[in-house]
């Protein structure tokens, strides 16, 4: 059995492009305005208008909402306090997410969150494992419940197994509940039970 590296930091960007191109994805304008800002924020010349318009075309989900839908969703936003809009002396303009727009749109990614399935199974179980604390009951309870909504197997209370690779989602309902520092997963070759398992994964 061997241990997966958490050296290194979720992906979110990577989650948000997901986030765009996914079929399933909300299909609401401001919440892919707010997922492009979230990309690195805008940077244009100009008028507000065509230099957002340019950067959204760049995701095929755009292409459902016309220019005033989304340059409404922009200013939307801003209203909202989810983004900035910061008109620099140079005459550039930004628009950057908020604190409350980044946690928005994380709110976003985690409930249309999936976790894609390969064509083939690699013939490896990955074992997720955690030990949350007591005194953080509620999110030990919502990280089960998410973690189940995804799909895997509880072992043990504390013990759960995919087939395939999920450590991404995994760090991300991790972090999100704010408990990646209980966590732990592995990856093994051969279950004792691998019989039970394969057959409730239609393996």
């Amino acid at each position: 059995m061997s241990k997966l590296k958490k050296e290194e930091p979720f992906d979110f960007k990577e989650a948000i492009e997901s986030f765009l191109e996914s079929k399933k994805a909300p299909a609401v304008a401001a919440k892919v305005v707010l997922a492009i800002i979230g990309l690195g924020g805008i940077v244009f010349v100009g008028a507000v208008a065509p230099g957002i318009l340019k950067v959204s075309r760049g995701y095929k989900r755009s292409e459902k909402y016309s220019d005033k839908k989304i340059i409404n969703a922009v200013y939307s936003l801003e209203r909202r306090k989810f983004v900035k809009i910061i008109k620099r002396k140079s005459g550039k303009t930004e628009v950057k997410l908020t604190n409350k727009g980044n946690k928005r749109i994380k709110e976003f990614y985690f409930k249309s969150l999936k976790i894609s399935k390969p064509k083939e199974w690699d013939g490896k179980w990955r074992v997720v494992i955690f030990d949350i604390p007591v005194d953080k009951n509620s999110a030990r309870e919502a990280f089960r419940r998410k973690i189940k909504e995804l799909g895997l197997y509880q072992f043990q209370r504390s013990v759960w197994i995919y087939p395939y690779n999920c450590e991404d989602e995994m760090l991300f309902v991790a972090e999100f509940f704010n408990v990646s520092q209980y966590l732990e997963i592995f990856i093994a070759e051969k279950m004792l039970h691998e019989k039970e398992l394969k057959k409730h994964f239609g393996l």
